[in-house]
């Protein structure tokens, strides 16, 4: 009897442990897949960006004849960023390039008051401008993603599973070096 006890007691605790260990591990899961899902979503905002560099280029190419060298890094950055695979170090760092790119164009849009005036170049950086506010967005988001899953990774017990299940710590979306710079405002003399 008193075996049978033990046996009873033993195999209850086998089912706590083996249920628990499949709700974390289906958790754990879950908030991978979220940050996975979380990420794509900035991709397709990126997707979004590239895919309005063409107009914008050909927008301005005529008035610019000088920037030449400007919208051929502007396609170089594009065209790094199709070729890096999804999801990759190199991805990240090549939209980061095509951000920084994008942004010296913006600077020269500014500059010519020919082109400011232009109705497709201003319709053009409103999009980019409300693209660029939606990748902030989408970037926010994979960082809380990844907040909730780093921590699901790291906290004990789940840590246990975590480091059975190969699920390590996922890496956070920084903005590039120049980012923490402030930026220079030269304002005309009056």
């Amino acid at each position: 009897m008193r075996r049978l006890r033990v046996l009873a007691l033993a195999a209850a605790a086998a089912a706590v442990v083996l249920g628990w260990s499949a709700a974390t591990y289906n958790r754990l899961v879950q908030v991978r897949l979220a940050a996975d899902a979380q990420w794509a979503q900035v991709e397709a905002q990126y997707q979004r960006r590239v895919d309005l560099i063409p107009e914008l280029t050909e927008a301005v190419k005529g008035i610019l004849v000088q920037e030449r060298t400007l919208l051929g890094a502007l396609a170089q950055a594009r065209a790094a960023y199709l070729s890096a695979p999804a999801g990759s170090p190199r991805r990240v760092e090549a939209a980061n390039d095509l951000e920084r790119s994008l942004g010296r164009l913006l600077g020269v849009v500014e500059a010519y008051p020919q082109l400011r005036s232009a109705d497709v170049v201003a319709r053009l950086i409103d999009e980019l401008a409300g693209t660029e506010n939606r990748i902030a967005v989408e970037r926010r988001r994979y960082n809380e993603r990844v907040r909730v899953y780093n921590t699901l990774v790291q906290q004990f017990p789940s840590a246990l599973l975590a480091g059975f299940g190969h699920f390590g710590p996922r890496a956070y979306f920084t903005a590039p070096p120049p980012a923490g710079a402030a930026p220079a405002v030269n304002l005309p003399p009056p």
